[in-house]
């Protein structure tokens, strides 16, 4: 049965205005029985608010890019979000952390999009797509009570985006196994780029995938999120720095 758009519109609703107030709401499943399209259908609503306040899409990410992770979540594929300039951070900068409700902070891989993809084209590589590649931090914040979600609640909710901050760029390079250190004032996380579905370029190939099918544009000069390479840490009034080997270290200092 399809949802009607009404709901769709009401539910986006119930999710912006968690975010913009900081209060939390129950999981939508509680109350609506929707299914991967819908939840998709929900978040460009959600994303269509945004955008009409005068955000701007810059990027997209992905999550659930760690096997473990989908184990748990009991799916198959990669999800993925959209990226506005209002969750940009400045390498280096501070973050409100009064803005959110409660933020997680993981290590990331970041590309770049150099020119649009042709999600028309089955024989675009999307890999000839990018022209750079960067150490970056994806500050999370689930806008639901209690961390308290089904899968397709995490897609209506954007996947959690809140912010996002970026290292230096680099020459576009091989990052698979590369060692990621993450420290958040005083605790500390040590994983590898192998994590992202065993080696970071796979995501731009399962992004593609879904772009097309969800019809998400890819636009010269987006940022890509690969995915996490750690688990998140909580993120509080502290600094959290993330080192990828080979590609720098980026940084953000959580204020209030």
């Amino acid at each position: 049965m399809t949802t009607p758009e009404d709901t769709i519109a009401a539910l986006a609703r119930r999710l912006d205005d968690a975010q913009t107030s900081c209060t939390d709401t129950p999981s939508l499943a509680d109350d609506n029985n929707i299914d991967i399209d819908d939840a998709y259908k929900i978040q460009n609503a959600l994303l269509e608010r945004r955008v009409g306040r005068g955000e701007s899409i810059v990027g997209v990410k992905l999550g659930f890019t760690s096997k473990a992770k989908m184990a748990q979540m009991g799916v198959s594929e990669v999800i993925v979000g959209q990226l506005t300039d209002a969750m940009t951070v400045e390498n280096g900068g501070d973050v409100d952390l009064s803005s959110f409700i409660h933020p997680k902070i993981e290590p990331e891989v970041a590309y770049r999009l150099s020119k649009d993809v042709d999600l028309d084209d089955p024989s675009v590589d999307i890999e000839s797509c990018v022209d750079a590649v960067a150490a970056a931090m994806e500050i999370i914040d689930s806008r639901y009570r209690d961390f308290r979600f089904t899968y397709t609640d995490v897609v209506a909710d954007n996947t959690s985006a809140a912010g996002y901050v970026i290292g230096p760029w680099q020459p576009l390079q091989d990052v698979s196994d590369r060692v990621v250190r993450m420290k958040v004032g005083s605790e500390e996380v040590v994983g590898s780029t192998s994590a992202i579905l065993g080696d970071p370029a796979q995501a731009l190939h399962a992004l593609l995938d879904i772009a097309r099918r969800r019809r998400i544009p890819l636009r010269a000069g987006q940022v890509i999120l690969a995915g996490a390479a750690t688990a998140a840490i909580q993120l509080d009034e502290v600094t959290a720095q993330c080192d990828v080997a080979g590609l720098g270290t980026v940084s953000v200092r959580g204020v209030r």
